[in-house]
């Protein structure tokens, strides 16, 4: 067990969490954690409320953001940690890909709304103004007409591919995930590589391009990710080189997932700071030593 309570992934309202990143970051402290990382989808625009509320807390926060990419039909999600948020490629790719999950969750509800009761006006509703508008809160609508009984239950119903009304939204290759998150001087890691729902996401050989275009990590130990698959994950990790992390993947009330469920070493941390140089964690007042 890790000594100090790191947790590397967590969500905001600013994308599909249901907590403001202050308050995010304060339940981070009450729970314990000396670190805590933001990570909301493809966007940075809670860095500045999360900065603001951590400088009084005794914890750490390091800012970084959760990129989408994808291979053909399967999404891989691109934890970059510590990028320069004003970075033109990086900045320019994530509003592409907003733009197209705004678009492909408006036709999406379209297609859901010939058979049920659901309209735009309803999953506007349910985000916050300027939040990554995407499943989730196509989900949360759906809960509130009480068409699914939870968020959860909707992923696996209405909104589940064998549905018929699912898909697919644009993002770069995990090739360019890496080099876009190098670029803007941040480390990138693979979320939840093995999730039981994705099986594994990548193979060896896309693997070891990652590892020669600048990745660092894998994340293992996430709630979604298989006994098999985590076994796989640590062998790459120990062939490549890669520094593993765990994390809860928090989304408030919108997941199960509890803060600090699973955690990342001091040592995976250090690494993550040491070859950073898009920004720097935010040290609170009265912050364990960690770094």
């Amino acid at each position: 067990m890790p000594d100090h309570l790191i947790d590397l992934h967590t969500h905001s309202s600013v994308s599909d969490g249901t907590e403001r990143p202050a308050d995010l970051v304060r339940a981070a402290a009450t729970a314990g954690l000396d670190v805590v990382a933001l990570t909301d989808h493809d966007t940075t625009a809670g860095w500045d409320e999360a900065t603001e509320a951590a400088t009084a807390l005794p914890l750490t926060l390091v800012p970084g953001l959760e990129l989408s990419t994808r291979i053909g039909p399967r999404s891989v999600h691109m934890l970059g940690y510590l990028v320069d948020p004003d970075d033109a490629a990086l900045a320019a790719e994530t509003a592409r890909i907003r733009d197209d999950r705004l678009s492909r969750a408006e036709r999406m509800v379209e297609r859901i709304g010939r058979d049920h009761p659901l309209t735009w006006a309803d999953v506007l509703a349910q985000a916050r103004p300027g939040a990554t508008i995407g499943r989730p809160h196509i989900a949360d609508a759906l809960v509130v007409a009480g068409l699914e009984p939870d968020r959860s239950a909707a992923f696996r119903g209405i909104l589940h591919p064998a549905a018929g009304y699912y898909e697919p939204h644009d993002a770069p290759s995990p090739l360019r995930g890496v080099e876009l998150i190098r670029n803007a001087g941040g480390v990138p890691v693979i979320a939840h590589p093995a999730a039981s729902t994705r099986g594994i996401v990548i193979d060896e050989r896309a693997l070891a391009d990652l590892v020669e275009a600048g990745l660092g990590g894998l994340e293992v130990d996430h709630r979604e990710n298989l006994t098999h698959g985590k076994r796989v994950l640590l062998e790459w990790a120990d062939r490549f080189g890669l520094f593993v992390t765990g994390s809860s993947d928090y989304h408030g009330t919108g997941k199960p997932n509890r803060l600090g469920e699973h955690r990342t070493g001091a040592g995976a941390l250090r690494e993550i700071v040491a070859q950073a140089t898009g920004s720097s964690p935010v040290v609170g007042e009265g912050a364990r030593q960690v770094l």
